[in-house]
């Protein structure tokens, strides 16, 4: 595809310090990905505010990153963060002339991005990705942003900033699955259910471990899995052993992108016990990796198959139970949202052609 002229410079909170780092935000790793490989012609900066944790530039797959290392930026201190972010902006702009700034959350990148934007005649665009919609993001009266600047990555989203900052993103781009993670030939589905994301008390994974609990007693056998790590690793290794689960619950930590996929195409179900959830990657991930998913919260408004929304723990070891029990079920790919779409209308909105 041609380009227009001018550079894209992506603003974000954190950035792998290295090609190796394929854990970092896969999203966001994805969604350049494709816009490089789409649009090839295109200039691109991104500037991680504060991770990684030093003061350098340096090249991912050919785009130049610029990183502050923000945590040494305390409190009244912030805002020196800023100013140097600003005067990076200033001379990329000076050197190549930005067309268009993307803020990835609703947080401090964006009030940058939005003032600098706003003072240089820049397009700037915000992309709300989950807890920045949130009430508690105080930050949003201070960026003051216009309906025009907003992306949602979900209908939720939509919703939920609306209702708690009473502004409605006029846009909505989901982040969408990466179809070059996922192995071609059909694998036997040896994993009955699998989770997998940041083991964070709000995604509720001891709820997981209560499930797989409840129904050892029906299926003895049943092989589960979770993929991840955090801070409830520990717990969740605890009640593992004080349930009697180290034969049916594997926790083999945070794996790459592209082994946690093949894991799912290992898996007849996908367990979401998390309490929020803007949009989550994850689920849609299982979908076009043939397993079902069974989630507490729905991010879109129109029904998806094979996604399952239940209201309790009750109500969701129920569903797992009637799903595994049934030789009827079937687990096919169900294609959603591809990052390469994403890309193409993230481009677009943008005035890349």
């Amino acid at each position: 595809m041609q380009t227009k002229k001018g550079a894209l410079v992506i603003l974000t909170p954190g950035f792998p310090a290295n090609e190796s780092e394929e854990n970092w935000i896969p999203f966001q790793q994805s969604l350049l990905r494709s816009i490089k490989k789409l649009f090839p012609g295109t200039r691109i900066f991104v500037l991680s505010f504060i991770y990684p944790h030093a003061v350098s530039m340096y090249q991912w797959y050919g785009i130049d990153v610029f990183s502050f290392n923000g945590s040494e930026y305390k409190k009244i201190k912030r805002p020196l963060l800023w100013r140097n972010v600003w005067r990076q902006l200033k001379t990329i702009h000076e050197e190549y002339g930005i067309a268009a700034i993307l803020s990835l959350w609703c947080g401090e990148c964006s009030l940058v991005g939005r003032y600098f934007a706003k003072r240089n005649a820049v397009k700037h665009f915000t992309w709300i990705c989950g807890q920045d919609a949130r009430k508690s993001n105080r930050l949003v009266k201070f960026i003051r942003p216009a309906p025009g600047e907003l992306i949602a990555m979900s209908d939720f989203l939509v919703g939920e900033f609306y209702t708690n900052h009473h502004i409605k993103p006029a846009h909505m781009i989901p982040g969408g699955v990466d179809r070059s993670l996922y192995i071609e030939n059909k694998l036997a589905r040896d994993i009955d259910i699998i989770g997998a994301g940041s083991l964070t008390g709000l995604k509720q994974y001891d709820i997981f471990v209560d499930i797989v609990a409840g129904l050892r007693k029906q299926l003895p056998g049943i092989k589960t899995v979770i993929c991840g790590d955090g801070e409830e690793a520990v717990k969740l290794k605890r009640m593992r052993r004080d349930l009697s689960l180290e034969k049916n619950l594997q926790l083999p930590g945070m794996l790459r992108p592209g082994e946690t996929i093949t894991m799912m195409q290992r898996s007849k179900l996908f367990l979401h016990p998390s309490s929020y959830e803007g949009f989550c990657m994850a689920c849609y991930e299982a979908l076009y990796a043939g397993a079902h998913v069974i989630s507490f919260v729905k991010t879109s408004n129109h029904e998806i198959r094979h996604w399952h929304v239940v209201k309790s723990k009750e109500e969701m070891q129920e569903k797992a139970f009637e799903l595994l029990r049934d030789n009827a079920t079937t687990y096919e790919s169900v294609s959603t949202y591809v990052m390469d779409d994403s890309a193409t209308a993230m481009m677009k909105l943008f005035g890349f052609s």
